[in-house]
């Protein structure tokens, strides 16, 4: 076994763990960052899902750091493709004119960027990335990690790792039993939380679904990849609240729960649409809604199609948790989770109602290339839910609900490390549940949900901060993650500079004011400005 000794170790190198390595980089400490998969970048790169961002992202609501990823992005395409001079002249390019967010990109754009924005701390040797590799045990004594052993994941190499603090930025939340941190899954009980929507009992393994994503292009020919397996077995899937079965384009409105049929038209095009999900959801056409490569943005002849990620309701895995279970029952849940999504491809190539009154579309595509992950699937499952860390603030449905707070003002707290908006966007669960979808404030973020109420040098740095499984709805999306992450590499960097505890820094005014105020230089925005008339 090899060692390592580091000032901020980093284990899950998503959006949160990037923000959180760069925060403690630029603030002069040395960081060990730990990967599971090929690429950096979670939800956006492995996973595959584009931005999920709130309607004002353009002008404020997001961390400086965030805009240097967002920004990067656009001059990605700015600089490498052969945009059209319309394209290339719009300061807020969306790559793919995709309708749910308004930065719609491929995953390889969003690689490029985050490996540029950490190259020049690689070559300086304050960085140390090891990847693929996962965290295997953990050293703790007196409340207080040691170190952290991680597993290579292509050659079984372990290698220990010293740090003087620990962010735990995986998707899952694998530190938190390794390390012996308390931690809740699932639906909490009413009793516990005071939430109106959770359930009088707890529920640990009612978890949101995950969704093995995939990416696909319509060309002239036969492109129908073999019958999958379980073909018949999804074919015949129908939840009771579905009102159809689950491989079709009739599902549940996640707003209304009315049974909804979407449309799916490849080539269509909404080129002057703009994304704002609080005017509209922009789901309806499923071609358009998470397209991440629209020829419209190219020169004619460029690519022969649009590029569209299919992350939809029909692809959600409900068959159960990789949580807490035996490693068998997790390969077993993700391996379905794979013939689902693939089984939905095939309906689309063999089944989906076409305009012209036929079925199937055999000119779709299956683009692993643009995925490079199992079966030509996204590289890593699309996480939703995390284990949560008992933490010394918890968020709960009552802070962030319209309807129980009775106005929409922000929620406010006097620990701000950041600010972020999205709803309460629960898909079905696990556990048999529909969409929960409630109108939420925007809301800042407080420092207390990144610190356990008991070791002293973990820090949750993505979707493993304290929330409840209902609030996690609006908290998990890719610039709350980032800013999370963010504030987490600031605070460990800061505690090592003050020789303080992150625990110390929440309990004590003149700490917590310093530590906003570093936060408020380095371009974190703690407060939301009057978004009244916007």
């Amino acid at each position: 076994m090899s060692a390592l000794e580091t000032d901020v170790l980093v284990v899950g190198g998503g959006l949160g763990g990037v923000a959180a390595t760069l925060a403690a980089l630029e603030a002069g400490q040395r960081v060990v960052l730990v990967e599971q998969y090929a690429w950096l970048g979670g939800q956006l790169t492995s996973q595959a899902v584009p931005l999920d961002e709130h309607s004002w992202i353009e002008q404020f609501g997001a961390t400086s750091r965030y805009r240097r990823l967002r920004d990067g992005i656009r001059d990605y395409y700015r600089d490498w493709y052969p945009l059209t001079a319309a394209a290339r002249a719009d300061a807020t390019l969306n790559p793919g004119n995709g309708l749910v967010s308004r930065m719609c990109a491929e995953p390889r754009a969003g690689v490029a960027v985050i490996d540029a924005m950490l190259a020049p701390h690689r070559s300086a040797r304050r960085l140390t990335l090891i990847q693929p590799a996962v965290a295997v045990s953990a050293d703790v004594h007196h409340d207080r990690i040691r170190a952290v052993t991680v597993r290579g994941l292509d050659d079984d190499r372990e290698t220990e790792i010293v740090a003087r603090f620990v962010v735990d930025a995986t998707e899952l939340g694998d530190l938190l039993p390794l390390t012996g941190a308390e931690y809740v899954t699932g639906f909490e009980a009413r009793a516990d939380t005071g939430e109106p929507s959770a359930p009088e009992e707890a529920q640990p393994h009612n978890q949101q679904a995950f969704s093995w994503c995939f990416v696909v292009d319509h060309v002239e020919g036969d492109h129908t990849i073999d019958r999958p397996v379980d073909y018949d077995t999804w074919r015949a899937v129908q939840p009771d609240f579905w009102g159809a079965p689950m491989i079709s384009l009739t599902g549940p409105d996640p707003r209304t729960l009315e049974t909804l049929t979407r449309t799916f038209t490849p080539g269509a095009s909404r080129a002057d649409a703009v994304a704002d999900q609080g005017k509209d959801p922009g789901d309806r056409e499923l071609w358009t809604f998470r397209r991440i490569l629209s020829r419209d943005n190219l020169l004619p002849g460029a690519i022969p199609s649009d590029l569209v990620l299919v992350n939809w309701p029909m692809i959600d895995y409900l068959g159960g948790t990789i949580v807490d279970v035996p490693a068998d029952e997790v390969a077993r849940h993700e391996a379905a989770a794979r013939q689902q999504s693939l089984s939905m491809l095939y309906w689309l190539q063999t089944e989906a109602p076409r305009p012209d009154g036929g079925t199937g579309f055999p000119g779709l595509r299956l683009r692993g290339d643009v995925t490079q992950g199992p079966d030509g699937l996204a590289m890593a499952p699309y996480i939703r839910e995390s284990r949560r860390i008992k933490a010394r603030t918890t968020v709960t449905e009552n802070d962030l609900s319209i309807a129980l707070r009775g106005h929409g003002d922000p929620f406010t707290t006097p620990d701000s490390v950041g600010i972020g908006m999205y709803r309460i966007d629960l898909h079905p669960s696990s556990g048999g549940d529909n969409y929960l979808d409630i109108a939420s404030v925007p809301f800042e973020i407080p420092l207390g949900i990144l610190v356990p109420r008991r070791i002293e040098n973990l820090l949750a740095g993505s979707k493993n901060v304290g929330t409840t499984h209902i609030t996690n709805g609006a908290i998990r999306l890719h610039p709350v993650e980032w800013n999370i992450g963010e504030a987490a590499g600031a605070l460990a960097a800061f505690c090592i500079d003050r020789a303080a505890l992150p625990g110390a820094v929440h309990s004590t005014p003149a700490l917590l004011r310093e530590f906003q105020t570093s936060l408020t230089r380095d371009g974190v925005e703690l407060h939301w400005p009057d978004v009244r008339g916007y």
